[in-house]
């Protein structure tokens, strides 16, 4: 029996000590061995399987080789040309591309990394902001600062062993106070466009009511002009006929107009005229045709 327990914990000891003496590393980090503190060997970036003397003769530490974030939880504050203040919230991807100068300058903690990368990004934008107006960090030369900024920190990033993947902006905004004054001034251009564009609306109005007015009144005038020419002529041209028709025959022409002189004067039955009975008027109820004189006396 104690030959069997002294053969399991030998067997344990042995598969600790050769536990102990392996180490995987996957694609995704790089690995450093280190023997009593000092770091030995080449780094490992090769994904498999891999030994070493047990510890404490050796020790392994794994470093991520992928591209890794810097984000800042909070936006941080620069003042620009104008002397204004602004919110700015830069992103960072970055990678570990020489592990060993890594590992001197920030050990296996990663967030010593970050917080150094952190303060450099924001003394470049610093330096280069304040050269800068707000419209020239939003837009205007954004992408010329955004490459300064990146220049600054490749040279800096590969003093400790990183590479600078990419360097963004998320977030360019003015503090509250300076919003609230952003927007009143765009609500005032917006108010002032608009006025300027009803007052162009309304003088282009009055123009093309004037316009209309004038067109009309030339029309008006030309169809008056038309009108009285056109009766004018019509008249003329009735004259004519009338002197045609009395010429050939002035006493039928006469019959005619006493006629329309009739017509005329007996339309509404509820007239009175008192009248010779001898005047020329009736001459065509006493004799039709022939015109002749009244009889005498007769009334």
């Amino acid at each position: 029996m104690n030959r069997i327990v002294t053969a399991l914990v030998a067997l344990f000891l042995a598969v600790m000590l050769l536990s102990s003496t392996v180490f995987v590393v996957d694609q995704r980090h790089f690995a450093l061995k280190f023997a009593f503190g000092r770091m030995v060997g080449d780094v490992i970036a090769t994904p498999g399987l891999h030994v070493k003397l047990p510890p404490p003769f050796e020790n392994v530490v794994l470093l991520d080789k992928r591209i890794l974030t810097l984000e800042t939880p909070d936006a941080a504050h620069f003042t620009t040309l104008e002397k204004k203040t602004i919110l700015v919230d830069p992103l960072v991807k970055f990678q570990i591309v020489d592990p060993k100068r890594y590992y001197t300058s920030f050990g296996a903690d990663e967030n010593r990394a970050r917080d150094s990368l952190a303060r450099i990004v924001n003394q470049a934008l610093s330096d280069d902001i304040v050269k800068r107006s707000v419209h020239d960090v939003v837009s205007g030369e954004r992408a010329k600062l955004l490459g300064d900024v990146r220049a600054r920190l490749v040279a800096e990033a590969a003093k400790v062993g990183v590479a600078i993947v990419d360097v963004r902006l998320q977030r360019v905004d003015y503090l509250e106070q300076i919003n609230n004054a952003v927007y009143d001034r765009m609500k005032a251009e917006r108010a002032r466009a608009a006025n300027e564009l009803r007052s162009t609306g309304s003088a282009e109005s009055e123009k093309i009511r004037a316009d209309a007015d004038r067109q009309r009144s030339v029309i008006l005038a030309e169809a008056f002009r038309d009108a009285e020419r056109i009766k004018g002529e019509g008249d003329a041209k009735a004259s004519q006929i009338y002197a045609q028709a009395f010429g050939k025959n002035p006493e039928f022409y006469k019959f005619y107009r006493s006629l329309e002189a009739y017509r005329a004067t007996f339309k509404n039955h509820g007239d009175v005229m008192v009248l010779d009975s001898g005047s020329d008027f009736f001459k065509y109820f006493r004799a039709p045709g022939a015109g002749g004189a009244a009889p005498a006396g007769k009334k």
